[in-house]
């Protein structure tokens, strides 16, 4: 009987240790599961970014780069009306580009995403959007010149329609070139997620509120414009990482006269200048984490979606 008693004592310390055990393996098995995804980020993003600070304080000579510590790239980077200038430029050009993706991407995406009641349709008409990018990106950008030139197709068509009796020659190699190339061809990075949220609202809810007398205008901005912001930060964040980090566009659309942040750093990478390439990268980097970082803001994504 005292051996029976013992045991019953016994049993309650057990089973109030095996749920601890089962929830230790648990967070195990969650470690080892993150774990692959944590060493990859930190061999291949963590690593590479620091490396880039690091690097970017080097001393750079004329012929070689010595691994001295110092301030000279820094100094040159922020004291120069040209790299300043291109600082600029880019943001510039990333303020329109990000505002015309917006505004041809958005009512794109809301007649697929809203108003083609056919999946079939929508999925087909989504995939009109893509097929440009079955071609080369720049054969894509190339694609722009015989468009633009003052013997191009658009300088073509505006003079037979009596528009213009003189062709127009800043629509190609100017800063409005780059910005029609980069529109053209990161605007259904904008389409996409917006048109997956407006496919996601609830028809019901547009039902009911025209049913209660609510007009389009009203609709849109309490019902569909809310809903679909997800879908817009979404895009804007897509937007903003190529436009910012672009360089071939401009170079190959402005003959080379609009400089962007990209641009100088092929250029200080071609010239062997790493050190001064990295500062412009860091700088660069900066500037992405802080775009993002206001996006963000706007809409919580995990919340959301």
């Amino acid at each position: 009987m005292g051996q029976s008693m013992s045991d019953a004592r016994a049993m309650p310390a057990t089973a109030s240790e095996t749920p601890l055990a089962g929830g230790a393996r648990r967070s195990l098995a969650s470690y080892a599961l993150i774990l692959p995804g944590v060493v990859w980020m930190l061999l291949f993003l963590v690593l590479p970014m620091l490396m880039m600070v690091y690097v970017s304080f080097w001393t750079q000579t004329t012929f070689k780069i010595e691994p001295i510590l110092t301030t000279k790239s820094w100094v040159m980077f922020f004291s120069s009306p040209t790299y300043v200038g291109a600082l600029w430029t880019t943001l510039r050009i990333w303020l329109i580009v990000l505002a015309a993706t917006i505004v041809v991407g958005y009512p794109t995406a809301l007649f697929v995403g809203l108003f083609v009641r056919s999946k079939t349709l929508s999925t087909a008409l989504l995939v009109l959007c893509v097929i440009p990018f079955w071609t080369s990106f720049l054969i894509r950008v190339l694609a722009w010149r015989p468009m633009l030139g003052e013997q191009g197709a658009i300088n073509i068509l505006l003079r037979a329609a009596h528009i213009i009796h003189q062709p127009i020659d800043a629509l190609l190699f100017t800063e409005l070139s780059v910005i029609i190339g980069m529109t053209q061809i990161y605007c259904v990075f904008m389409v996409g997620p917006i048109a997956f949220m407006l496919g996601r609202i609830d028809p019901n809810l547009i039902e009911a509120a025209r049913d209660l007398g609510a007009g389009f205008g009203r609709i849109f901005t309490r019902i569909i414009l809310p809903l679909s912001m997800p879908g817009v930060v979404v895009g804007a964040i897509f937007v903003s990482v190529m436009v910012l980090g672009e360089f071939a566009t401009s170079a190959a659309l402005s003959g080379r006269k609009v400089n962007l942040l990209g641009n100088i750093i092929v250029t200080q990478v071609g010239s062997l200048k790493w050190a001064f390439a990295a500062v412009v990268g860091v700088v660069l980097t900066v500037v992405m984490g802080i775009v993002v970082s206001l996006f963000l803001r706007i809409v919580d994504l995990r919340r959301e979606l």
